[in-house]
């Protein structure tokens, strides 16, 4: 050997040896992950292509994809009012102005119980399982969700054979997918089965194993979907036979299996679709198409959504653990990558079961195995629907806003007739819950369902999506929506006697009661009711000026703001959330109702409020932290408006705390998180997910109160961080790169054109020299700010400074289309 020779092998080795003795880097890929199969649901594993979900366990032996369609409910088309629904509401109203607050509510609870159903039950179509005999025992066990391509995989080794699993839920090809490999020939080998807690058949026809059903009788009403769920297999090699109603692999290289679901449904009053040739249609389409192909359009697909955003707050060590161990030691951990993958699996959820043109997720999302699942698992509408999609416009998943518009259009044709017979009214109404039959009657017991705002909170969604998208079209073909709603509470609106002011009456403040040791919910003119109205007739009135319509109407709109309760601070120097000074400090409920005007309202500021804004986090702080796990994603919101980025972190911190979990000595009780990182009430409620997700956009960006906000609620532990792909009001999506406070990258794209007002806390550095000081009012007009009317304060009450960060305003003068770098 020369010496040249021996120089190069010197340096080759030597270089081996630095890149083994180099720290493997942390995987930041954004994936749940774990070293075990599920136990249970909370383990498993969610897949959803918007229609059809399935939540995956993973398990070596014996697969089980429990499986659901969006339209399996119970019952079938109906209306749940009748012509005694509202005969008690005159008496109701005198009875409240007369300040006779039990009486009312003691009959209520009697003459405005429903006189028919309560809403119908999202319900599971049922379960495939894949049993794999002699696979008990196995080593190397691992299974995955990864987020960056909405696919779950489950590997395993078994007698020096390598297994893996691939299960998908198809955007493209409207079915869902399991790819079965190994890493020797000959391997796969399985029996496939169906069962259901349906009125079902299982048969085999045409080559295809079928489940059909039909859905349960509920209330009254019977049940009318009919469904279908059809599996075919493709094996390559072995032998693969339909027999005694399963499907047998047996030595075969490699299986992929097809599962596809259809309903009868075609809307809220039609069940005429043929269920079993829409199942054919999408699984002999499928069939066709080589497997790769079929998962790469699924990927591109998912990825147009997702990959808008980054988020990137740092990966530390951490990521090594399973994920349900990152979750438990999250509170004492330095586990920031964990933050960011709470974040995208909101993303990821909504992606998943709101795809446009299909139903809105339910409470428990498109994922439920229980025919009667918790709150029948439909849409409650006095909060958790409108979180649901709190983080569409602002995390730039605009379109998927579509279910909830296409479910409003619906809402305002069932509730005219809810708003005639009921009230006597014109325009439409519903009350604190819906269905797939888009009821729009009062439910359940009337301490929560006598609210009849829950059109009103929906119908604010409209006017979000058009403030950030800047959609004249839209705003034009949903203003009758908008206005239809006005109509009702300008007839039904009371003059309360001590200010005259215009109530709604009856109502409450939803769930929440006021007098000690008493069940007594009803009231007139609470706080949020307030809010609301003054909400639709505002954003109505700009509506119909912006779009040249109705002048007259607009004058009817502003007289009556004129004429709505103001928001009151009471002898706590807390926000009232009734119209009398009756809240308790140690009310510590789970709903925060009164603080709608702070968020997800812009009512409340700390520049143009103060006192309000003082008001509202005194009430706040007397609520406390701990709750159910939605009603901490809604704090997290509502910290990052009172611009306290440690506080909102620390709520994070609360809500992804283990609920349900295996790790020893670790609390599983009270709201939090599952193994799986679905939200716990508990139980499963996913608008916690979507309210989280929303709230950490909120801590990062803005664009509510004149300006677009950078870093406006920075935690101490966020000090360095990348966010890509966020939007503001007025269309403009903004990239924020930072290092220990300092903003060194600045990415606006503006889509709309017109003043880009940003506002930089004076705690945050950045080099300005490129914008101009912002002089007088924002000229941007998605950034026009309400004018709220002056509080009335209590003697008692004592207030304190808003004591939040000052800050500084800088205008960027933009141009539809372009982008600027900083």
């Amino acid at each position: 050997m020369n010496k040249i020779s021996r120089i190069f092998i010197l340096l080759f080795v030597a270089q081996v040896s630095i890149a083994l003795a180099q720290p493997k880097q942390p995987d930041a890929t954004l994936k749940l992950w774990y070293n075990s199969p599920a136990e249970n649901w909370n383990e498993a594993l969610p897949i959803g292509n918007g229609r059809l979900g399935a939540m995956v366990f993973g398990n070596p032996a014996k697969e089980q994809l429990q499986l659901n369609e969006e339209t399996v409910w119970s019952g079938g088309p109906n209306s749940n009012i009748t012509s005694e629904s509202g005969a008690a509401i005159p008496q109701l109203r005198k009875l409240l102005f007369e300040g006779r607050f039990e009486e009312a509510q003691a009959i209520a609870d009697v003459q405005m119980f429903p006189k028919k159903n309560s809403g119908m039950i999202y319900q599971p179509v049922g379960n495939l399982f894949l049993q794999f005999k002699g696979h008990d025992q196995v080593k190397n066990y691992y299974r995955d969700l990864n987020l960056e391509q909405a696919l779950a995989t489950v590997t395993y080794e078994l007698d020096g054979v390598k297994y893996k699993r691939e299960i998908f839920s198809s955007f493209t090809d409207q079915l869902m997918m399991l790819r079965l490999t190994a890493s020797k020939p000959g391997k796969i080998s399985f029996t496939a089965s169906m069962d259901s807690p349906q009125q079902s058949v299982v048969r085999t026809e045409k080559g295809k194993l079928i489940l059909s059903g039909t859905t349960s009788d509920h209330e009254g009403e019977k049940g009318q979907v009919k469904f279908e769920s059809q599996v075919k297999v493709l094996a390559d090699g072995g032998k693969l036979v339909l027999q005694n109603n399963s499907w047998v692999v047996d030595q075969a290289n490699s299986a992929t299996v097809y599962i596809a679901i259809a309903t009868n449904f075609k809307n809220y009053h039609d069940l005429s679709v043929d269920a079993d040739l829409k199942a054919s249609s999408f699984l002999d389409q499928a069939v066709k198409k080589n497997y790769t192909k079929a998962l790469a359009g699924h990927i591109k697909f998912y990825q147009q959504y997702f990959n808008r955003v980054k988020f990137n707050i740092g990966v530390t060590d951490a990521v090594n653990k399973p994920t349900d161990q990152r979750i438990a030691e999250f509170a004492n951990a330095n586990d920031p990558h964990l933050t960011a993958l709470y974040f995208q699996f909101g993303r990821y959820l909504l992606i998943s079961s709101s795809q446009p043109g299909n139903q809105p997720p339910t409470l428990q999302g498109i994922w439920n195995d229980k025919m009667q699942a918790p709150w029948d698992s439909k849409y409650t509408i006095n909060i958790n629907t409108e979180m649901n999609y709190w983080p569409a416009e602002v995390t730039n998943l605009s379109e998927l806003h579509d279910p909830l518009f296409k479910m409003l259009k619906d809402l305002a044709v069932t509730g005219q007739e809810t708003a005639k017979v009921m009230y006597g009214a014109k325009g439409w109404v519903t009350h604190h819950n819906t269905d797939l039959w888009r009821i729009t009657g009062p439910v359940d017991r009337p301490y929560a369902g006598l609210w009849p705002m829950g059109g009103n909170w929906l119908s604010q969604h409209l006017w979000d999506h058009y403030m950030f998208t800047g959609d004249q079209q839209f705003l034009k073909e949903y203003y009758p929506i908008l206005k239809g709603a006005c109509q009702f509470y300008l007839d039904v609106l009371q003059e309360e006697p001590t200010h005259q002011w215009l109530v709604i009456s009856p109502s409450n403040s939803p769930e929440n009661t006021y007098i000690p040791g008493k069940r007594v919910s009803i009231a007139a003119g609470t706080t949020m009711d307030n809010q609301l109205l003054f909400d639709l007739f505002t954003r109505t009135e700009k509506a119909a000026e912006i779009l040249k319509l109705d002048a007259d109407f607009r004058k009817v709109l502003k007289t009556t703001i004129g004429r709505l309760a103001p928001m009151q601070i009471g002898k706590h120097g807390q926000l009232q959330e009734w119209m009398h000074d009756s809240d308790r400090t140690d009310d510590k409920h789970r709903h925060v109702s009164h603080l709608y005007g702070l968020y997800p309202s812009n009512q409340i500021s700390a520049l143009r409020t103060p006192e309000l804004f003082d008001a509202a986090r005194t009430s706040l702080t007397y609520r406390g932290d701990p709750a159910t796990g939605w009603s901490m994603g809604w704090k997290v919101n509502f910290w990052a408006r009172f611009l306290d980025g440690n506080h909102a972190y620390k709520l994070i911190t609360d809500q992804l705390k283990l609920v349900g979990g295996r790790t020893e000595g670790v609390s599983t009780t009270g709201g939090g998180t599952y193994p799986n990182l679905f939200d716990a009430h508990p139980p499963f409620q996913i608008d916690g997910n979507f309210g989280c997700t929303a709230g950490i956009a909120e801590m990062l960006l803005q664009s509510h109160d004149g300006a677009l906000y950078l870093l406006p609620a920075l935690p101490d532990n966020w000090a360095s961080g990348e966010i890509k792909g966020l939007v503001a009001r007025g269309g403009f999506v903004v990239d924020i790169t930072w290092k220990n406070k300092e903003i060194t990258q600045l990415k606006i794209q503006s889509r709309l054109g017109g003043n880009c007002r940003l506002r930089i806390s004076d705690g945050i550095k950045f080099n300005h020299a490129k914008l101009s000081v912002a002089k007088g009012g924002n000229t941007n007009a998605f950034y026009e700010v309400p004018q709220v009317k002056t509080p009335l304060i209590a003697a008692e009450a004592k207030l304190n400074p808003v004591g939040v960060p000052t800050s500084k305003d800088y205008d960027l003068n933009t141009v539809a289309g372009k982008t600027y770098n900083f």
